[in-house]
């Protein structure tokens, strides 16, 4: 019986939430990382660097995919790779 009025109040609390709420229990799975790095995608023999300077790494592994910012010819380009094929070195 605990388990059902468990399950109910869950039930309620999270349709009571608001739509930040919600994502921010979504990102439970997310983390990051926060300073200068060198993030390095490797597909076969292409080898693609990228430096993120005082600036931040997000990975979601539910998704597979690191994401981060870089600066290239002056302009702001946002970066998707997956996780399985990149490598992370803190400068």
């Amino acid at each position: 019986m605990s388990k059902v009025i468990s399950l109910v109040a869950i039930i309620l609390l999270s349709i009571g939430c608001s739509e930040e709420q919600q994502n921010r229990l979504s990102r439970l799975g997310v983390s990051w990382l926060e300073g200068d790095y060198k993030v390095t995608f490797y597909e076969g023999a292409h080898k693609k660097e990228w430096l993120v300077m005082d600036g931040k790494v997000t990975s979601d592994p539910q998704k597979g995919y690191y994401y981060f910012w870089v600066k290239q010819a002056g302009d702001k380009k946002y970066i998707q790779t997956p996780i399985s094929r990149t490598t992370i070195e803190e400068l």
